[in-house]
């Protein structure tokens, strides 16, 4: 079982580094197959085609939430901890996600029915930000006039909505400075 999953992840990485050195659209399924040294039936076992590549990006994100989490220290103020993640993720996207990538991703979200990966509220984006969001509620820090889950909406939407303007504004800023400027203004309504 753990080989399945080691060639998934292999087929992923290749079509990531394809689509930031190549672009999104120079890159062929061939490349992808022939870089992650796998096969056509594995990629196709997988994956309907390359445009369902793209929502394993938000699987890339999960695993930098996973390790921003594991480096916070469990003291910390929990209205700061989500102004952090927000932060540093917009910094890793700024720097390492060409932004014609993520607007393709996105786009995809706006005209895709049924099943929208970056709104699956299984993942563990959803499911830490509604943790630290319930721990920030009993600790006095979060304020308690919204439920936990309109807050944890409301920082979500938050954060793509950054991401939509800085997608649709073909990155003409520094995505973590102005993130890091303009979050804590957009939040400050939940701080207790």
């Amino acid at each position: 079982m753990a080989g399945k999953g080691v060639t998934k992840k292999k087929i992923v990485d290749a079509a990531w580094q394809l689509f930031q050195e190549k672009g999104y659209h120079d890159t062929t399924v061939e490349d992808i197959i022939s870089l992650s040294h796998t096969s056509k039936s594995s990629f196709y076992h997988y994956f309907s085609g390359k445009d369902e590549l793209l929502s394993s990006l938000s699987d890339l994100f999960d695993d930098y939430y996973q390790t921003l989490v594991a480096k916070m220290e469990p003291e910390m103020d929990s209205f700061e901890k989500l102004i952090y993640l927000c932060c540093q993720v917009h910094q890793m996207i700024g720097e390492r996600i060409d932004p014609e990538l993520l607007a393709i991703m996105y786009s995809s979200q706006v005209v895709t029915r049924g099943d929208k990966h970056l709104l699956n509220r299984n993942r563990y984006y959803y499911r830490i930000i509604q943790q630290i969001v319930d721990e920030g509620q009993r600790r006095g820090q979060i304020t308690m006039e919204l439920s936990s889950y309109d807050i944890s909406s409301y920082y979500t939407m938050c954060e793509r909505a950054i991401i939509y303007d800085y997608c649709i504004s073909e990155a003409a800023y520094d995505l973590g400075s102005f993130t890091a400027q303009h979050i804590p203004m957009l939040l400050s309504s939940i701080r207790a």
